[in-house]
């Protein structure tokens, strides 16, 4: 049986699934939601505006409210607690450093974000190949 147990959101449905499967097939282990904000650079339009704030750490926590919010949404459905955590960074990166931590990682197979997915890469595919411990990609 498994304790710890990373779940990546983006705010897309198939990381929302990812969600449901961790709290489904791990009822008793603790399950942390990761937000990973984009870092800034010229490829990524929306994680350019961070640049710009005054408090980077606020504003990842400002663009990861809303999806927060809805692994919370999730969770109470379950009638189950989740942890969250946000970080900045490259998100498969951001995610292999974090999944030492953890037992496993319950991943989207991908991200709504076409952007990512041309010129980012498939994170999920990264994060599965690359991860120390198991990886669960749900679809």
């Amino acid at each position: 049986m498994l304790s710890r147990v990373l779940v990546p959101m983006d705010g897309s449905t198939l990381s929302e699934r990812a969600l449901e499967y961790a709290l489904e097939n791990h009822p008793d282990a603790s399950v942390t939601v990761l937000s990973v904000v984009g870092e800034p650079s010229v490829m990524m339009g929306e994680a350019m505006s961070i640049a710009f704030e005054d408090d980077i750490e606020v504003a990842a926590e400002e663009r990861a409210a809303p999806v927060f919010e809805r692994a919370r949404e999730i969770s109470a459905e379950y009638d189950a607690e989740i942890d969250t955590a946000v970080t900045v960074g490259r998100p498969a990166r951001a995610i292999i450093t974090r999944a030492e931590d953890y037992e496993t990682v319950v991943i989207g197979s991908h991200s709504s974000d076409m952007i990512d997915r041309l010129f980012v890469g498939n994170v999920a595919e990264t994060v599965f190949k690359r991860s120390p411990v198991p990886v669960t990609v749900v679809r």
